[in-house]
């Protein structure tokens, strides 16, 4: 009922400002489980994609969204529970994991479609980065269900880090045909099958989205991108260091010219 209510009042909103532009929704069943496994430019895709669809879709999100103490924690919590998200602990990569495969298993068993970032987090720059085999490719193999490439398009745009108000813009949704992995049934422990499937699921995202392919996790390039800036401003301030101690030795040679006899 809640998921309902927040459809309307939030799904409808978004169709009616941003206008959305979708291909393949013919291919999202309309009943049984199904798992669709999209890439992740922004915050938003978790609201675009539900918007557009007629089914309930469930994501994961990080427990903070819901443990956040306060009228407006509290606040943030009904909006997240409204939106189908469930929350998840993150604070140990394995316990993360597992919560999350319990998550999308409950979810499917239900009948209903669970939503997934095999990337596990944004991308830093707009490309598509290695899929994660953990979540995806377990749940998919444990429960049968078939596994929807969904790519988000240009919603990393609407509002990107820094800008306060959105830019209003037409971001789009290309949904490929369901892939059937029912040949690895039972082979959900081998980390070999795991990998395949992962990558065969995130080729078809790229030929969806026609982003460009980065072969490491979104997450080290995350670090890689921090350890750069971190660099150049270490670098920056070694070199306002440098030019204000010329500067200083100069002016001290400039005075101790101007003092000689």
């Amino acid at each position: 009922m809640l998921y309902g209510a927040m459809k309307v009042s939030v799904g409808g909103p978004l169709k009616m400002i941003f206008r959305p532009w979708v291909e393949g929704l013919e291919n999202v069943p309309a009943e049984g489980p199904a798992i669709l496994a999209s890439n992740h430019l922004s915050f938003s895709d978790s609201f675009f994609l539900p918007a557009v669809l007629d089914r309930k879709v469930t994501f994961i999100a990080k427990a903070e969204y819901f443990t956040t103490p306060g009228v407006k924690g509290r606040l943030t919590a009904a909006f997240f529970k409204g939106v189908g998200q469930l929350p998840v602990d993150r604070s140990g990569a394995r316990g993360a994991g597992e919560a999350a495969i319990r998550s999308g298993m409950d979810v499917l068993e239900r009948g209903e479609l669970f939503g997934i970032y095999p990337e596990g987090t944004r991308s830093p720059d707009g490309r598509l980065y290695r899929g994660k085999p953990g979540g995806l490719a377990r749940v998919a193999l444990a429960t049968g269900a078939p596994v929807i490439p969904v790519a988000m398009i240009d919603t990393e745009k609407i509002q990107p880090p820094g800008q306060v108000m959105p830019k209003i813009m037409r971001p789009g949704i290309r949904i490929g045909r369901p892939l059937d992995f029912s040949r690895y049934h039972g082979m959900e422990h081998d980390r070999f099958v795991l990998r395949a499937v992962t990558d065969e699921v995130m080729y078809e995202i790229m030929k969806l989205s026609g982003q460009e392919y980065v072969d490491i996790y979104a997450t080290a390039a995350k670090r890689q991108i921090a350890d750069a800036a971190k660099a150049d401003k270490e670098a920056e301030k070694a070199a306002r260091a440098a030019l204000a101690q010329a500067e200083k030795d100069q002016a001290k040679k400039e005075k101790s010219e101007r003092t000689e006899p």
